[in-house]
């Protein structure tokens, strides 16, 4: 199966591209709700790109339920495509294309018949990995151009799947487990194919914090990754760590972060050096602003986007300096939370979704997908 995708790439401010600066740090307080329901700085802009149930695109593709994790892809005419999980049953992925001037032309299906797509992550090599999040959930590779049809890679195991991210330079992929038990998991390919990882074979591995909760990481095999036998595959390695509900993830300059909702943590696990430190702790933080941490982006300029699931609707930044800020705000949807952050080309578009949007005017929680743009990285 071909993978690579000719002409095709994923966003250049997407996944440690472009460098730059931020300027995040310097943007001003959010103001009041926009034509949108949404709380931006000034000089940022909102508009709605798909709604749940509603027809999208010249195909007339009905935009998917629940809305998830997603990510952004080059096209070779110049636009990119935006993808989108369903967490919902069944699930699978939906996709928005656009044109180099931002206009929505086209929106499709790339995976179909799977079961609550809940996040994933992008590869280099410009496919989406999609995660299924249920006891024997799964990852699906699917093509962002819609030309091929999905795969399934259980070689990065059998479990409640909540988001990968790959590691460009060593091929390997890392992964989350939404479990209150869960493990942070590492697959090492056994062979490379055209220079990429080949995640049909492979070693899951699970991490072993040595000496506590932060410092020094050991990978200890999975021995049986596809939970053939009875014993859950987080618990087939004793003395790996247990982490707190294990959510997004993101690959960037050799380092993984990622996110664990039970204690409202932000991780980043330094590569080179096999180390794991928290990077934001909502129970320790003087600016504990962030709560209900889930989703996880990077932008260009090394700041850390935090979607929230509750807590007060926002997408908070960690900046490189440490600063933590809200750049969006969604208002009027506290029973919803916000999903599938994610860069577009030149780092200064932001798509997101509120997983359960409601207008006021609905009985029922409907998808919504928005595109913010302004100022926030500086090329």
């Amino acid at each position: 199966m071909g993978w690579l995708l000719a002409g095709s790439a994923l966003s250049r401010c997407g996944n440690g591209g472009s460098r730059g600066g931020t300027a995040i740090a310097n943007r001003g307080p959010l103001k009041g709700p926009d034509e949108n329901g949404l709380r931006l700085p000034a000089g940022f802009k909102s508009r709605i790109v798909a709604r749940s149930g509603e027809a999208v695109g010249r195909r007339g593709y009905e935009w998917h339920r629940a809305p998830d994790g997603g990510a952004v892809f080059d096209t070779p005419d110049g636009g990119w495509i935006y993808v989108s999980n369903s967490e919902y049953a069944p699930g699978g992925v939906g996709a928005l294309r656009f044109a180099s001037n931002g206009d929505v032309v086209d929106a499709y299906p790339i995976l179909a018949r799977t079961l609550r797509n809940c996040a994933g992550g992008p590869t280099p090599w410009g496919t989406w990995l999609s995660c299924e999040e249920f006891d024997v959930g799964r990852v699906w590779e699917c093509d962002p151009m819609g030309q091929e049809t999905g795969a399934v890679r259980p070689a990065l195991g059998v479990f409640r799947h909540e988001a990968v991210a790959i590691d460009p330079v060593h091929q390997h992929a890392y992964l989350t487990e939404d479990m209150p038990d869960g493990r942070f998991y590492r697959f090492v390919p056994d062979s490379l194919i055209d220079g990429r990882a080949n995640l049909s074979a492979g070693e899951l591995q699970a991490a072993e914090v040595i000496g506590g909760s932060e410092g020094r990481v050991e990978w200890r095999t999975v021995p049986d990754p596809g939970f053939t036998g009875e014993t859950p595959t987080r618990r087939q390695v004793p003395t790996s760590t247990a982490f707190d509900g294990g959510e997004g993830i993101w690959y960037q300059r050799g380092v993984v972060y990622f996110s664990t909702k039970g204690d409202n943590r932000i991780w980043a696990y330094d590569i080179g050096n096999a180390n794991l430190t928290i990077l934001y702790d909502a129970a320790t933080s003087s600016t504990p602003i962030l709560t209900g941490v889930d989703n996880v982006t990077v932008s260009a300029a090394g700041d850390v986007l935090v979607a929230e699931d509750g807590g007060d609707m926002q997408i908070v930044a960690i900046t490189p300096k440490g600063s933590v800020l809200p750049i969006v705000q969604i208002v009027g949807q506290d029973r919803s939370e916000i999903t599938g952050p994610a860069f577009g080309p030149g780092g200064n578009r932001l798509y997101f979704s509120s997983q359960r949007g409601f207008d006021g005017t609905l009985r029922q929680s409907l998808g919504i997908t928005y595109e913010v743009t302004g100022p926030f990285f500086r090329g």
